[in-house]
């Protein structure tokens, strides 16, 4: 049977923030908000103000940065207490997912406040666990997506460029990857088939992206959003959202096993890794040169890697090898038109190194 997931309240627009407080009064009558340093000076103040005024208890908690299990455990500490009603994630991925792992910890609700569209992860119910070293150790799932995801695109137009760089590349690979998934009738993230509009979504997603990314980073740059910034946070956040959630995944998100273990690569932002795993996935694929070509013309105008240099990365063939491996038992890997085996990774990184390059010798 097909399953489809989504949050039950999306909100998108400059100065959403000051929302916040008649949202939460909606699903609680307390909450904690759960930011980084750098994030709390950003929207603390509006956020408190907005809850004063419609009569939500707000506390917060300085998240310290890494999403582990010891960081989790400390945060519940603090909510001992007085458990609130509500969890508030406010930040990117990793504040998100910690956020996430709380409220499931804790029993609370969750509201997602993303200040940067660099990946889709206030949409979802997925959590991304790592260690102290910024390894992937483990993925998690709270029971249900978030009460409310609240997208403030005043507060995202003023995030440095390289996040939404990253957020169009965790978004545009969703097409194929859903594609795949359907094509073979593997289960979405839900443990059911793909429906039709999650793959639906995924095309439109993928059409917003080619469409409106080089002109909402021009919005970002200036810091100002614009109707190009909205289409495209919507594509990046809720849209890849659905769209990977009910649709399914496939090479370019296993590709973050193997990219994630090694070093330099595994420090690159999650939307580039996947950015580099969709070039693979088209190599295995077998799509022909021009269809790549525009892929990767696309992404010299967005700044998404072409190669693995570009990821950081400065190993040599045994450290491919082990992307390849790892990549290979990767889960998603199994929603694809054929079985694919380390050796038909490393050949596809090979080519896409290959590309790179003949571009770069082309060049000089």
């Amino acid at each position: 049977m097909i399953i489809f997931g989504s949050p039950r309240r999306y909100l998108q627009g400059p100065n959403a923030i000051s929302r916040l407080g008649e949202e939460l009064a909606r699903i609680g009558n307390s909450a904690v908000l759960i930011a980084d340093a750098r994030v709390l000076e950003l929207v603390s103040a509006a956020a408190q103000e907005s809850c004063r005024t419609a009569g939500v208890a707000l506390t917060e908690i300085t998240f310290s940065g890494e999403i582990t299990h010891a960081e989790v455990d400390r945060m519940a500490a603090q909510c001992a207490a007085k458990p609130p009603d509500v969890v508030i994630a406010a930040g990117g991925g990793k504040t998100i997912d910690a956020a996430k792992f709380l409220s499931g910890k804790i029993g609370a609700k969750l509201v997602t406040l993303p200040t940067v569209a660099s990946n889709d992860s206030p949409t979802s119910h997925i959590i991304v666990i790592y260690d102290e070293q910024h390894k992937l150790v483990g993925v998690e799932k709270l029971k249900a997506n978030p009460d409310l995801v609240l997208v403030d695109t005043a507060i995202i137009a003023k995030a440095p460029p390289i996040l939404l760089s990253a957020g169009i590349g965790d978004a545009i690979v969703k097409r194929f990857e859903v594609e795949q998934c359907a094509g073979v009738q593997g289960n979405n993230v839900f443990g059911g088939r793909s429906s039709r509009t999650a793959l639906a979504l995924a095309r439109a997603c993928y059409d917003a992206v080619r469409t409106d990314s080089v002109a909402a980073l021009a919005a970002v740059r200036r810091g100002e959003p614009d109707e190009a910034l909205e289409r495209l946070v919507e594509a990046t956040v809720l849209m890849s959202g659905l769209a990977f959630e009910s649709g399914g995944l496939s090479v370019c998100h296993a590709m973050t096993r193997g990219l994630s273990a090694v070093p330099g690569a595994a420090s690159a932002l999650h939307g580039h890794q996947v950015a580099y795993g969709l070039l693979v996935q088209l190599v295995l694929e077998g799509r022909d040169a021009a269809f790549i070509d525009d892929i990767r013309g696309f992404f010299v105008e967005v700044d998404l890697p072409l190669s693995l240099a570009d990821l950081g990365f400065t190993g040599g063939p045994n450290d491919i090898v082990t992307i390849a491996e790892l990549t290979a038992q990767a889960a998603h890997m199994k929603h694809f038109l054929r079985p694919v085996s380390t050796q038909d990774l490393v050949q596809a990184i090979e080519t896409v190194e290959a590309m790179s390059s003949r571009k770069k010798d082309a060049a000089e």
